[in-house]
């Protein structure tokens, strides 16, 4: 007995000896760390043969200093370099099969040069705004209260007569910006990428007002949503007002994301893991060829996203790039969220260990992302992070194409959907009213087999538009051309209103208030501004529109019903009213006291053409929505036993 607890011991202390020598072990975000004294770098490699850091006094310097790199028995490789080197640029590269590979600014670069080729030497306390350390994130309780806004830092700012920094990160630091924001009421905005990508020339992006002057050469250089990665973990170059000195871009970051934060709006970064813009013109492709990527059996790149290449997250090193990234993220920028974009190509694994690194941060970063890939992963598809298998992954969420695809139609045909007018759509709809968590209705509305993909609602992201596809006001014109925009537009407002009814965490596309039109062009990537930006003057022209949304995102914040966070109180107190009419779906969330400051809440949605009128319990209501007019003080009370629903619309009440 005393051998084996002599030996579980021995055991015990070796296992804490691998820890410690593990957290011992240099980060890959390590690769340099600045003081006054001296810079430490670290580069991870498995493959080189040699490596060396070569030493810049100057981003278009000819001559450099070599400084020789020592490889550890972690395959990281090291040195440090005294003296104040702040000011400085670096590049790596590594000697492999016979030959130097070219210089990178290495895989973990923080700062660097205009268009990222070299790394900056910078102390990054400098880069702090006024009051950083004072920055703290919007107080927020659930996912599900969240309601997000994403947009473009372009689509959102350039066509705005009061900004001033039009297409920068310093547009979100002014008044007229945040206003808009703070007045519909959104939590959260979702900003697309804007790490350092590679679409952009930042020669050409000092003159924000170029793309305005020439609408040609900024859908060559000016414009791209920026799914197209290069350094990581730099902020975009382009969006920053001089991309010339590297800590310009850092602290106007920096300030976008304060100012949101003093306005009460938390920020999510879309971020983009799943492939890199190019391979080997990249650091992961140079630095160690091959290693980060999925590869075919014939040695090929696999090309789950389209874009020629797929990274590998089940490699533990690119598993810890990511996690170390996202976190950086959120410690260094203060960052509330992440967007992952086409999440099917990374594991179940990696996503999990990306939730519970962010929790050691902070529980609230939310996490959530695209649960699909472009093209089949090169993984086993039961292991990927696809939408099937979100409820394997605790509070990560996955858009939800079903609710979209019930409302508007899929994107793929022209085909209309439940809010213009196709009742095809109504189960898929009412499973996604309820978050898609597998919710048994006793009539069987919801169909044979519940959908069931959610775990709990929060991870349902409800959506009908985001910057894929045809935007909500082209999306009905391509599918319902002969209606007239009156009814256009109570088809545009009931499609919304399911999503900020629905269970799960709600999401809007930046500009769909303002009735916004790409003119008919559904993948407007690198489309000039005139396609992309937001029309601002439709405000008071449709402000009507703007009204609603502002009034129906009102109601979700002010009735926790809409939001009961949990499955398990979802399927206790929602329940579905059979119709036998197939346009109406008739929601009703009870016996709320409690929870609630109404006793119940009931939701008619109607996606015909027709009134439709329906028994109700008896009771004394309040109507906070009715033919498209919504307040969240109630339009009227109603003390009746039947309520009534116009055409394309919704009806909500609240019992008093």
């Amino acid at each position: 007995m005393r051998k084996t607890i002599i030996l579980m011991l021995s055991v015990a202390l070796l296992a804490v000896g691998c820890c410690k020598q593990q957290s011992n072990q240099p980060k890959m975000e390590d690769e340099c760390l600045y003081s006054p004294e001296q810079t430490d770098f670290a580069f991870w490699s498995n493959v080189a043969e040699q490596m060396e850091l070569r030493l810049h006094a100057a981003p278009d310097a000819q001559d450099f200093e070599t400084v020789a790199l020592t490889k550890n028995e972690n395959d990281f490789w090291t040195a440090s370099v005294s003296g104040d080197l702040a000011g400085k640029y670096y590049t790596v590269r590594s000697f492999q099969n016979g030959e130097w590979a070219a210089e990178s600014p290495g895989i973990f670069a923080k700062a660097v040069n205009i268009n990222g080729q070299k790394a900056a030497i910078i102390d990054f306390a400098k880069t702090n705004p006024e009051g950083w350390d004072q920055d703290l994130r919007p107080a927020m309780t659930d996912p599900t209260d969240i309601v997000v806004y994403e947009t473009h830092l372009r689509d959102y700012t350039m066509a705005n007569p009061a900004i001033e920094n039009k297409g920068k990160f310093l547009a979100f630091t002014e008044q007229p910006a945040i206003d808009h924001l703070k007045e519909l009421g959104i939590t959260h905005l979702q900003i697309l990428p804007f790490f350092d990508f590679g679409s952009i020339d930042e020669t050409k992006t000092i003159n924000s007002q170029l793309s305005t002057i020439n609408s040609q050469l900024s859908t060559i250089n000016c414009y791209n949503w920026g799914y197209d990665p290069v350094n990581y973990n730099v902020p975009e170059g382009g969006y920053s007002t001089n991309p010339y000195d590297p800590a310009c871009r850092i602290r106007e970051a920096k300030q976008m994301i304060q100012a949101l934060h003093k306005a009460g709006i938390r920020v999510i970064m879309d971020v983009v893991y799943n492939h890199t813009y190019d391979v080997m013109g990249c650091a992961l492709g140079r630095v160690v060829p091959k290693y980060f990527y999925r590869l075919n059996e014939d040695g090929t790149y696999a090309n789950g996203s389209g874009c020629g290449n797929e990274t590998a997250s089940d490699h533990e090193m690119y598993r810890r790039f990511m996690v170390e990234s996202v976190c950086y993220w959120a410690r260094e920028y203060h960052i509330d969220g992440f967007r992952f974009d086409l999440m099917g190509i990374h594991d179940q694994e990696t996503m999990n260990a990306i939730r519970a690194a962010l929790d050691e941060i902070d529980p609230t970063i939310l996490t959530y992302g695209e649960g699909w890939a472009a093209e089949a992963p090169s993984y086993p598809y039961e292991q990927l992070a696809m939408k099937q298998w979100t409820y394997k992954m605790p509070r990560v969420g996955a858009f939800s194409d079903d609710i979209r695809n019930a409302l508007i139609g899929s994107p793929f045909d022209h085909e209309r959907g439940f809010a213009s007018g196709n009742p095809a759509g109504k189960q898929a709809l009412m499973n996604g009213l309820v978050g898609c968590i597998g919710f048994e209705d006793p009539n069987g509305l919801l169909g044979p087999e519940p959908l069931r993909w959610a775990g709990e609602p929060m991870q349902h992201v409800s959506y009908i538009t985001c910057h894929d596809n045809y935007c909500l006001r082209d999306r009905i014109e391509v599918s319902a051309p002969e209606e007239t925009e009156a009814t256009k537009l109570r088809m545009n407002k009931l499609a919304q209103t399911a999503v900020l009814v629905s269970q799960g965490m709600s999401f809007l596309y930046g500009g769909e208030e303002l009735y916004r039109t790409k003119q008919g062009i559904d993948n407007s990537y690198q489309s000039p501004d005139s396609i992309n930006t937001i029309p601002w003057e439709n405000k008071e022209k449709y402000a009507d529109l703007f009204e609603y949304y502002q009034n129906m995102i009102a109601i979700r914040r002010a009735h926790k019903g809409f939001r009961l966070g949990s499955s398990e109180l979802v399927k206790e107190h929602v329940e579905f009213v059979p119709t036998e009419n197939e346009s109406l779906v008739v929601y009703r969330i009870k016996n709320l006291e409690g929870i609630d400051t109404a006793k119940s809440l009931i939701v008619l949605l109607n996606g015909g053409n027709q009134a439709q009128q329906i028994e109700i319990p008896e009771g004394k209501y309040i109507l906070l929505a009715f033919n498209g007019e919504a307040d969240v003080n109630g339009l009227s009370e109603l003390e009746e036993s039947q309520a009534i629903v116009a055409p394309y619309s919704a009806t909500i009440l609240a019992e008093k």
